[in-house]
């Protein structure tokens, strides 16, 4: 390691960004579903609601990450716990989960109760690589804003 790349994880390191605020309504209600949906949705319904493509929506479904019913002319319905799994997923994905991962994840929930110190740990394993990275985001962040007033400009929006 060079002394300015050992020099940037050490200051990396020792950031100690602000405390989290608690869970909100707004954060929990993002797991949560709307009450007004339908009972059984499209493909595209899901895509729009969850805001992915319904190629994505396949693929989950291809790679076992979420089981989907089908009506009697063979189309998908997704349910709500069908809907609820792809959320779910899509929020791990948006936290650069890696597919591997999830399908680990979920085979283990299929095996389970006796599974849940092993979910915990891969979930507890993610959130510090989250907060590592989110340390590292928030470091680069206030070079940038330095970099930013330097120049005579602002920062805020």
């Amino acid at each position: 390691m060079t002394p300015v790349t050992e020099r940037l994880r050490e200051v990396v390191d020792s950031f100690d960004p602000p405390d989290l605020p608690p869970l909100s309504e707004t954060l929990v209600c993002t797991m949560d579903l709307p009450a007004d949906l339908p009972e059984k949705m499209t493909i595209a319904q899901v895509a729009e609601v969850v805001g992915i493509t319904a190629h994505t929506l396949r693929y989950y479904e291809r790679i076992g990450l979420v089981d989907v019913g089908r009506d009697t002319a063979g189309y998908r319905r997704y349910d709500r716990d069908a809907l609820a799994r792809v959320v779910f997923v899509t929020r791990l994905r948006m936290s650069d989960m890696p597919i591997g991962v999830i399908a680990r994840y979920v085979e283990l929930v299929k095996q389970g109760e006796a599974t849940e110190p092993e979910r915990l740990a891969l979930l507890q394993t993610h959130r510090a690589t989250i907060m590592r990275r989110s340390q590292e985001l928030a470091a680069a962040l206030a070079v940038i804003d330095y970099k930013i007033t330097t120049y005579g400009g602002t920062c805020s929006p």
